[in-house]
Order: structure tokens, then C-alpha cells, then sequence
């Protein structure tokens, strides 16, 4: 049996769990390095997934706490879609990415692996940057290290969100 080493998934495994949703327990301690909040203003967020489909996956995410957007006020609505824009931005610009992918899962059937807050999903993406090992071996092969692309995303973010 052939073994693939993913030592960043030991904090996954040992650290300890959030009681209660952990995007407002990000928002409430996102001066701390370990939830790699790249930047916020009075209404979101934006932070690195912890546990992304690719490098540089962020999210942008509301403080207000629902899992429906139509309960979002409109200036919220309207901050958090700006931010995923900017976002957008400075992972072409600074990754520099071929391509991004943008959305929402809204609901455990549309896929929200967090469902009761909503939130954008911002990933950059390359041509070829899926192949068979996902299918064949279910498992993802990142080639970057996760502390360095939050550091150069980090380092840039003061430029894309004003």
C-alpha cells in the first residue's frame, strides 16, 4: 500500500474543535495569524479556507449570522459581493491565476459544508490543475505551501480592498 503525507490535515485532526459556528468565532478573534484573516471591515471578512479545493481558496463572509442571503440587509449584500470582486482581483493578479471560480452553497443539499452562515467562495484555478489521481485515488495534490500563499496574498490584500 502506497501512503500520501498531507502533514498540514494534523491540525484538522488535533486541534481543538469551536463550539458553535466557527465563522463568528473567526470574526470575534480574526487578529489572531492562525485563522489567516487576509482582511475586514465593520460589515465581513475575508480569510484563506482552512481546508481548501485549491491554493488561495478564500472566503468572504458577513458578520451577521444566517444561512439565508435574502436576510442580509442590502448594504451587507452589497459589501460582501464588493469584496469577493476585489478578491477576485488579487488572486489574477498576485497568484496569478488563469481562472476563478465564484460562488455560494446555500443549503447542505447544494453542498454548504458550513450551512449555517453564508459565505463566498473565492478559488483561483490554472488550466490542468485537476487530473486523475482526484478521480482514480480520491485524493487532491496541491502544488504550493498554504502558509506561503497566505503570506503573499496577506502582503498584497491592502492594495485590492479599499
Amino acid at each position: 500500500m502506497e501512503h500520501l503525507y498531507a502533514p498540514w490535515r494534523y491540525s484538522y485532526v488535533s486541534e481543538e474543535k469551536i463550539e458553535g459556528c466557527v465563522f463568528c468565532h473567526i470574526a470575534k478573534n480574526k487578529d489572531e495569524e492562525k485563522y489567516q484573516v487576509l482582511f475586514y471591515d465593520e460589515l465581513c471578512y475575508v480569510v484563506m479556507n482552512k481546508f481548501p479545493y485549491s491554493p488561495g481558496h478564500m472566503m468572504v463572509i458577513p458578520y451577521f449570522h444566517t444561512d439565508k442571503i435574502e436576510e442580509l440587509e442590502e448594504e451587507i449584500w452589497m459589501r460582501v459581493s464588493k469584496r469577493a470582486r476585489q478578491a477576485v482581483k488579487l488572486l489574477k493578479e498576485v497568484m496569478p491565476c488563469e481562472g476563478v471560480n465564484i460562488g455560494m452553497n446555500l443549503g447542505k443539499a447544494a453542498g454548504a459544508g458550513i450551512e449555517q452562515h453564508v459565505h463566498y467562495h473565492v478559488l483561483p484555478r490554472w488550466i490542468g490543475d485537476t487530473n486523475f489521481i482526484s478521480t482514480v485515488g480520491g485524493t487532491r495534490v496541491y502544488p504550493a505551501e498554504f502558509d506561503e500563499i497566505f503570506n503573499k496574498l496577506k502582503a498584497n490584500a491592502s492594495k485590492y480592498f479599499e
